[in-house]
């Protein structure tokens, strides 16, 4: 008879830089750039050849989205007017690239939190929705700088990277093909935004996270027994980025913009709300869990009011900072990193036997869950 190996968290990492960006400063930064470019083309304006730009506001930005504040790792270039876009030297290709520095930072504080050694792990799985470049794989970078013996690669599912990566690393688990995986999700979204877009410039931040995918045979004592896992995938253009080495256009030319993120917010909410709660309430079901016996959801960090629809239809009433918390009012929107630093701040005072959900939603569309139990 062949063993039974069962996957659990043992733990988790996050790594947040240095410098964080508030509304007030982001849109004190917007607005000198919407003034400049209203005055430089004041004719064409009048002469009704070109839409004048309209100013931001921390009123619009916090009732639009639920963000106050978010982390970047160049803050800057992002707030000069005449720039708006981060801005760092660009390192030689034998020094750490930047986007597995802050992943390897991540992955360090997990291990430690689970008392592991590089020695213990099998796989990296980077699992992000911006990528730095497509190969050498972020994966095998992070794994060679962790002195991890053993194998990596990256996954994109936009903001669902990590929960997809979850069920890669437990599915490498329980088919006995790895006792130990590291997924990895290190997000610069800065990058790929469009900070000179009134209705979107304020919605990501720069971050790590990490997720240590164990065999409970391994497991510290306090860990999460990830109960079942389910994946959805249904194609949109309403979330969509196009910037490629393919069809990237150069910065200065007018189609740039159209080479970032962008998306259409009110379809997004309209299609995803819906199909995100009907995916959870249907995955309970399967699992034989009551989801209004959920102690707590840990949902993807995107939007205050999709995350408190899809709470009240999942538990039944509408729910309080205890049972849905929040992170993206400090770190805006990270991607797929969003849920999983909801999870790792938000997770040591549950009791054992309580359950959970770790959630993600984004662009494919794609969504993901993880039911959990704490043990120990």
């Amino acid at each position: 008879m062949q063993p039974t190996h069962r996957p659990v968290i043992s733990a988790t990492g996050l790594f947040t830089p240095e410098d964080s960006i508030t509304n007030a400063e982001l849109v004190a930064s917007f607005n000198a750039y919407v003034e400049r470019f209203n005055a430089a083309h004041a004719d064409a304006i009048t002469a009704g050849e070109v839409e004048p730009l309209e100013p931001s506001s921390v009123e619009f930005i916090e009732k639009a989205s639920g963000i106050k504040a978010r982390y970047v790792m160049a803050k800057e270039p992002v707030l000069d007017p005449e720039i708006m876009a981060p801005r760092w030297e660009e390192r030689p290709d034998e020094e750490l690239s930047i986007l597995a520095e802050i992943g390897v930072e991540a992955a360090r504080d997990a291990l430690e939190r689970a008392g592991r050694d590089a020695a213990d792990v099998d796989a990296v799985l980077c699992a992000a929705s911006n990528m730095q470049r497509p190969y050498p794989a972020m994966a095998v970078e992070i794994q060679q700088a962790l002195g991890i013996d053993g194998f990596g690669f990256d996954m994109n599912v936009a903001c669902s990277s990590a929960t997809f990566g979850i069920q890669t690393a437990a599915d490498y688990i329980r088919a006995g093909n790895a006792k130990s995986v590291l997924v990895v999700s290190p997000e610069i979204t800065s990058g790929h935004l469009n900070w000179r877009d009134r209705d979107s410039h304020f919605i990501f931040g720069d971050v790590a996270t990490a997720v240590l995918v164990e065999d409970a045979a391994m497991t510290p004592a306090v860990h999460w027994d990830i109960l079942g896992t389910r994946l959805k995938t249904v194609f949109s253009n309403n979330i969509r980025n196009n910037f490629g080495f393919l069809n990237r256009a150069h910065p200065d030319t007018a189609d740039a913009a159209d080479k970032l993120f962008v998306q259409e917010g009110r379809k997004v909410f309209k299609e995803v709300v819906p199909m995100v709660a009907q995916m959870i309430l249907d995955e309970a079901e399967r699992l034989e869990l009551d989801p209004q016996g959920l102690r707590r959801l840990w949902l993807h960090q995107a939007n205050a009011g999709m995350n408190r629809l899809i709470a009240q239809r999942v538990l039944g009433h509408e729910a309080d900072a205890d049972e849905s918390p929040t992170v993206l009012d400090t770190y805006g929107n990270t991607s797929s990193a969003g849920s999983i630093i909801a999870f790792h701040l938000h997770s040591e005072d549950l009791r054992p036997g309580d359950t959970g959900l770790i959630c993600s939603f984004g662009a494919g569309y794609s969504a993901g869950t993880v039911f959990v139990r704490k043990e120990g």
